[in-house]
């Protein structure tokens, strides 16, 4: 049957709009099954804390499971990768962090660019590094350790959870910014540097707060400053070391991510869910209890972050000479 043209365009502009029509209804009952949220380091650190925090939220809160899934190697590009080529459909999240930004210059053959193939959903926390010494270096500000840093170039050594991540690339910032030099010790991990810190075979490290905080209460490390522009709740009395190194801020943060072509409705939806629960005081109660605070961010807002956050490690990664294949 041959339809009139009239006829022909109604029932083209009628299939037209049959997609929109749809979708938010689709969208409005997300999820229908459970979610993956893929974290790229091992179990049991902060990172996987706080995704596990913020999975059984949204368990709560969207009435199906969000599932944590561990996907560690590469320093966190395998789990990026495997988000880039899933299905946009807001089943599979990726937590987002410091690493990515990094990486972006860090590694010479990705086979992939966060900002480009992540469609970025919102932030979880922020966490300050903070700047400690064994007990042995006889500093006891900043001042006085850039001047004796100064005073022996090339004769303190600081430890790292390897080449080109985030505790390295914090201390390369520092190095940059105080024009001091020191000789970077990189290991397999976060904990066997702080263990060669204790034990003094490393003289200083820009380590996350959790970490070491029980260290530094303790006495048994010396913390000089925090890394972010304000103080940490949980070392009230430690500075920042923007008060010593003007411009100075630095930190670890992690956020969620989906595919890009995700509809929009659920990265929406997610934002504001995940938003909800940062403002929860139950939730905000456990995450200062970890040294964390809150990142809200609207989707665009997080975009914006991630961007600059690229940028600025970008030229950092670069002074230091790091690369990986």
């Amino acid at each position: 049957m041959k339809l009139p043209r009239r006829g022909f365009l109604q029932v083209a502009a009628g299939a037209a709009v049959l997609p929109a029509v749809a979708r938010p209804g689709w969208s409005q009952a997300y999820p229908t099954r459970p979610v993956r949220i893929v974290v790229g380091l091992p179990p049991g650190g902060s990172v996987d804390i706080v995704a596990r925090l913020m999975g059984q939220w949204l368990s709560e809160r969207l009435g199906q499971p969000f599932i944590i899934e561990n996907r560690p190697g590469a320093g966190t590009n395998i789990a990026t990768e495997a988000i880039v080529r899933a299905p946009p459909d807001g089943y599979t999240l990726l937590v987002v962090n410091a690493a990515n930004a990094i990486n972006a210059t860090l590694y010479e053959n990705l086979k992939f660019n966060v900002i480009r193939d992540i469609a970025l959903v919102a932030g979880m926390v922020r966490v300050a590094n903070v700047m400690e010494v064994n007990p042995a270096v006889p500093a006891k500000t900043v001042p006085q350790f850039i001047a004796y840093a100064k005073a022996n170039p090339g004769k303190l050594s600081f430890g790292s959870g390897g080449n080109g991540s985030s505790l390295h690339v914090v201390g390369e910032l520092f190095k940059m910014m105080a024009g001091i030099d020191m000789v970077h010790v990189p290991y397999r991990g976060g904990a066997p540097a702080l263990i060669d810190l204790l034990g003094g075979q490393v003289q200083v490290m820009f380590d996350t707060i959790p970490q070491s905080l029980e260290y530094i209460r303790d006495g048994k490390l010396r913390a000089l400053a925090v890394t972010t522009a304000t103080r940490s709740e949980v070392l009230p009395d430690v500075p920042s070391l923007g008060d010593f190194v003007p411009g100075f801020e630095a930190g670890s943060w992690w956020g969620a991510g989906v595919p890009r072509n995700t509809p929009v409705e659920i990265i929406d939806r997610l934002n504001a869910e995940i938003n909800a629960g940062l403002v929860d005081p139950k939730v905000r109660k456990r995450l200062a209890e970890l040294g964390t605070t809150p990142l809200l961010f609207t989707p665009v807002e997080f975009g914006a972050f991630v961007k600059a956050e690229t940028e600025k490690w970008a030229q950092v990664v670069k002074f230091s000479g790091a690369k990986q294949n």
